[in-house]
């Protein structure tokens, strides 16, 4: 922890020693805004979103583990998620009736249809092929959006082993569907 100076800040920060936080903006805001600033594109927004980063931090410092991986990491990594957050919050922009007379129609024909539900039935054979628990992890992960963890308590077995499960039946679906 010593060759990381933001990793000993974060660890005062979580015992709410104020000038550790004040060194840790120092040291890491020029660093975040730029992601901010990079995932937004907005200068306002994402100073607004560097001052709810650093909300959060102050409020879970004592949730980042020196051992998992480097402060700037964790800091970035929360800055990310924030800024993806607040994107996903953004109203959807509706078009007008004029900007919609010129748009072009992106449904698919009927020869894409035919040849997706054709695609659609080979994805369920090969899924049919895995074992049931193994074909239901897949499912969860990349139809249901569960994470490895949803997906290991689900399932009962420990992380790394749904870990496994999964890259094992994406290779098996991935032979099955070049087949």
């Amino acid at each position: 922890m010593t060759d990381d100076p933001l990793a000993i800040l974060l660890s005062r920060v979580a015992s709410h020693d104020r000038a550790a936080f004040r060194g840790l903006y120092a040291a890491a805001s020029a660093k975040l805004f730029g992601t901010l600033l990079r995932i937004l594109g907005n200068r306002a927004e994402a100073e607004d979103a560097l001052q709810e980063v650093f909300t959060r931090v102050w409020l879970r410092a004592g949730r980042f583990d020196a051992e998992r991986g480097r402060a700037m990491t964790w800091l970035i990594a929360i800055a990310r998620n924030h800024a993806i957050d607040r994107i996903r919050a953004r109203p959807e922009q509706a078009a007008s009736d004029d900007e919609t007379e010129f748009l072009a129609d992106t449904r698919p024909g009927v020869e894409a249809g035919l040849i997706a539900r054709g695609e659609a039935l080979r994805v369920i054979h090969c899924l049919n092929t895995l074992e049931p628990d193994r074909a239901e992890a897949v499912r969860g992960a990349y139809l249901g959006g569960l994470s490895y963890q949803a997906l290991a308590e689900r399932h009962d077995v420990p992380l790394n082993t749904m870990r496994t499960w999964l890259r094992r039946s994406l290779l098996k679906l991935k032979d099955c569907l070049e087949a």
